[in-house]
């Protein structure tokens, strides 16, 4: 009977327990079911649909592919919200080909007369002090002021190109402000003449890297023009501009309009610049211009605020009186009008009137010739020591007559012919009491508005005035500059006939070196824009790298006597080579000899670039300090045996 209880105790304790058991898991499935869903329900909210949340009791399993790291925080920053952040397990893995784009890489680089700035973001690969150390070389070892932050991110395609770029353009300017990207390279800055501001971009344009666009925004002063001068002249119904300035391009614009409706022939130009007598020039040039046109043909010149029109031989009377009058309502305040009607002249019953003129001529060789009258002996040895002074004593022929009844103000007219003819390569002026004439070539496109602004200057108001001037390139003195490879062949002629010698393991220069110096710094001032590497080459007698140190200096020695000599070094590189390029063997002392050496060599863009990189990373070691001075002994001892 006992047993029989006790039988029936145990099914009752089993079945309670089994309840009990079953009553726990499906509580526990609810709690589960019901974190899972409440999860689901706010990431759904949230959009977030990549993750897979499970439930293991109380416990919630976060999974899946977040597409950042920052969706990653989010999701589990909404979980958190639902069920306590304690009870969230993270399994979420971040797209590993999902990353966070690159930032981009720019570099302000601002110098002026204190120093130089640094503002912008750079890669951390870049060396910082390596790029600091090669800009203070550039600049002759100006302040830099560092305000540049960096990122961990792989240097982009083309940075280091742009940033060696800048880093040449850089020691080539004074005051500029140069900004560098991984694409391309802006240089903003200012020289002090047109002609520097071309040569610039000239130079720039040519060295710039491929892959590397450049912008530039070089300004220079515009010129001050004395007189502020004008010449047009209309015959046949065709214009020509002798001399044209404006002081804006608007301005300019006005003017050839006005030039073009009248009859210009080619397309004109004024030159642009300062010393405008009043703002109101443009308006009073394209009202002397019209009025010009009306007449059908003749002058007009312009000379700061005097203008006088000259109306061509056979011009109706009655319409010059009134087109004369209208202009000079026209014009505004400031500007004065004169003006001329030609007469036909009337051929002369006499014969053998001496014609009274002055007439001089300059050759292509250089030789003067003047002709004619003068009003007397003073003014003829006036005259004569002018042309001296101008053309050298040994190129002037002046048998000049004696006439006290020339025209008044004709010492000056002879004098302005005297100055017009400096201006061309070869040619003639004729001065007669009516007229001027002026005829040659010039390799000076600029000569056509210099002659005019002479004659306006010094030519009494009605001459007739008459430029035939021709242009030929090959007498440009820029245009006939040698080529690149011309450059280097000559000097290495120079130096094939005179070597530069060197005092025995030292880099100052032998006696006799400074004729070959004076002649090499001669053909550098036609090569100024060539990028020309000094090479330094030593033989193999001393250690390695104690040659190469020698063979450096030796080059930069040739550098500096050629600075000294007023040369632009921009364009040149000096390098050392030591001993790894002979030509000769150095079994011999006459090997040896030939192997020690200075050499020129054309740099292509690409080989810039190269040893913009070699002398930066040289201006870094020169910032950290090398060698001990035991080392320092060590060459010093074997600098007798080095070299010579």
């Amino acid at each position: 009977m006992r047993s029989l209880q006790t039988m029936v105790a145990f099914a009752a304790f089993l079945i309670a327990a089994v309840l009990s058991v079953a009553a726990a898991v499906v509580a526990v499935n609810t709690i589960e079911d019901r974190s899972v869903a409440l999860v689901e329900a706010a990431l759904a909210e949230e959009q977030i649909d990549w993750i897979h949340v499970e439930a293991d009791g109380l416990q919630v399993s976060l999974s899946g592919t977040a597409p950042t790291e920052a969706t990653r925080f989010r999701a589990i920053s909404v979980a958190g919200k639902v069920v306590d952040s304690s009870r969230i397990t993270d399994f979420v893995t971040v797209d590993e080909g999902i990353s966070l784009e690159a930032p981009e890489f720019l570099i302000e680089i601002l110098q002026n007369a204190d120093g130089i700035s640094l503002v912008g973001l750079i890669p951390a690969e870049t060396d910082r002090n390596q790029l600091i150390s090669s800009l203070r070389r550039a600049t002759n070892g100006s302040p830099v002021v560092d305000l540049l932050q960096s990122a961990q991110y792989d240097t982009p395609e083309g940075w280091d190109q742009a940033l060696l770029f800048a880093y040449e353009a850089l020691k080539q300017l004074e005051r500029s402000k140069i900004s560098v990207s991984a694409n391309g390279v802006s240089i903003t800055a200012i020289t002090e003449s047109q002609e520097a501001r071309a040569s610039l971009e000239r130079r720039f344009r040519d060295r710039v890297p491929k892959g590397v666009e450049l912008t530039l925004d070089i300004s220079a002063p515009r010129p001050v023009l004395t007189p502020f001068a004008l010449r047009f002249t209309l015959e046949n119904g065709v214009g020509r501009f002798d001399a044209c300035a404006a002081d804006s391009p608007e301005a300019q614009a006005r003017i050839i309009a006005a030039a073009q409706r009248a009859g210009l022939a080619q397309a004109g130009t004024c030159t642009i610049g300062l010393g405008v007598p009043s703002t109101t020039w443009a308006r009073a040039v394209e009202a002397s211009i019209d009025a010009l046109a009306t007449l059908g043909g003749g002058t007009l010149s312009i000379a700061d605020a005097d203008i006088v029109v000259t109306a061509q031989a056979g011009t109706d009377p009655k319409l010059y009186e009134r087109t004369i009058a209208e202009l000079e309502a026209d014009l505004p305040e400031l500007f004065s009008l004169s003006s001329q009607l030609l007469v036909a002249e009337e051929p002369s019953g006499e014969e053998g009137d001496e014609r009274r003129d002055f007439v001089a001529t300059l050759s292509p060789e250089g030789q003067v010739q003047l002709r004619g009258h003068v009003t007397n002996e003073r003014i003829r040895s006036a005259v004569e020591s002018y042309a001296i002074a101008r053309f050298g004593r040994d190129f002037v022929y002046a048998p000049l007559s004696l006439d006290p009844e020339m025209p008044e103000g004709w010492p000056m007219r002879v004098f302005a012919g005297l100055a017009a003819l400096a201006e061309l390569n070869y040619g003639s002026v004729d001065v007669q009491p009516d007229q001027i004439a002026i005829k040659g070539v010039t390799g000076n496109q600029d000569t056509r508005a210099r002659l005019a602004a002479i004659l306006a200057e010094q030519i009494p108001a009605g001459t007739d005035v008459s430029i035939d001037v021709a242009y030929i390139e090959t007498l440009d003195p820029t245009a006939a500059l040698p080529s690149p490879q011309e450059c280097v062949d000559r000097i290495n002629a120079i130096l094939s006939a005179n070597k530069l010698t060197f005092d025995p393991g030292a880099d100052s220069m032998a006696p006799g070196a400074s004729q070959t110096l004076d002649q090499i710094a001669e053909i550098m001032r036609d090569c100024q824009d060539v990028p020309i590497e000094i090479a330094g080459h030593t033989d193999s007698q001393g250690r390695e790298s104690m040659n190469l140190s020698l063979s450096q200096a030796r080059a930069e020695a040739v550098l500096m006597a050629l600075m000294s000599r007023r040369v632009l070094t921009a364009n040149l590189t000096a390098k050392g080579y030591g001993e790894t390029d002979p030509i000769a063997t150095n079994d011999t002392p006459e090997g040896r000899e030939e192997n020690r050496r200075i050499e020129f060599t054309l740099l292509s863009a690409d080989d810039v670039d190269g040893e913009n990189q070699e002398t930066a990373e040289e201006a870094a070691q020169d910032a950290e300090g090398e060698g001990t001075e035991e080392a320092q002994q060590e060459e010093a001892n074997e600098e007798e045996t080095a070299d010579e």
